[in-house]
């Protein structure tokens, strides 16, 4: 298992790229406000917390979690841009999902970052902090890796059949893409996705 703080305490960070994601812009620029609802959007894996700056510059009210208390002194240390807020906490733990109370999640690097084998109870995680209704949003990786680099992750990859059929006994699909937005190496190597919490009771 990854020791996520000790990363962040040697500034071994490759996955932090000083601007929030591409693929979240892309998004942004072309979705419905209404699409996020009214409470505040949740970032799990949020690092430096670029993420949640971007949704709280659109007004939204935006909150980071991770499990790096570095990593959330640094994204406290950040400017303030609107409505935003970070928090120490595990997003799979049961006793932090019921303390909560936001209408969507965005996705970004939570979800390639647990071993695969949490992935299930990532969904989960989800289905129970999200009411129906709620949106789930993220860009996910299709293929972390580049030619000839150690694939045991993380990051991990999934595809997109994958991706569906993990939520989809608490998610509808909404709509999913290819974002044209990317970090430079990432192009054509994410997908963007979006599912709606349908009533199945979590």
């Amino acid at each position: 298992m990854t020791d996520w703080e000790a990363r962040y305490q040697a500034a071994d960070m490759p996955w932090e790229k000083g601007t929030a994601a591409p693929p979240l812009l892309e998004l942004l620029a072309k979705s419905d406000p209404d699409l996020w609802g009214n409470s505040a959007v949740l970032v799990p894996g949020c690092g430096l917390g670029h993420d949640v700056r971007a949704l709280a510059t659109g007004g939204r009210i935006a909150h980071g979690l991770d499990l790096s208390p570095t990593a959330i002194a640094l994204a406290e240390n950040q400017p303030i841009v609107g409505s935003e807020s970070y928090q120490l906490g595990d997003f799979l733990d049961p006793g932090w999902q019921s303390s909560v109370a936001i209408s969507s999640i965005w996705e970004h690097t939570c979800f390639c970052a647990i071993d695969p084998s949490q992935r299930p109870a990532y969904a989960t995680a989800a289905a129970r902090i999200l009411s129906p209704g709620s949106i789930l949003a993220g860009v996910f990786f299709l293929n972390p890796f580049d030619p000839g680099e150690d694939r045991t992750g993380p990051p991990f990859g999934a595809t997109i059949a994958e991706i569906e059929n993990l939520f989809s006994p608490w998610f509808e699909k909404v709509d999913g893409w290819v974002p044209q937005q990317a970090y430079p190496g990432r192009e054509s190597r994410e997908w963007l996705g979006i599912f709606r919490r349908n009533s199945v009771s979590r």
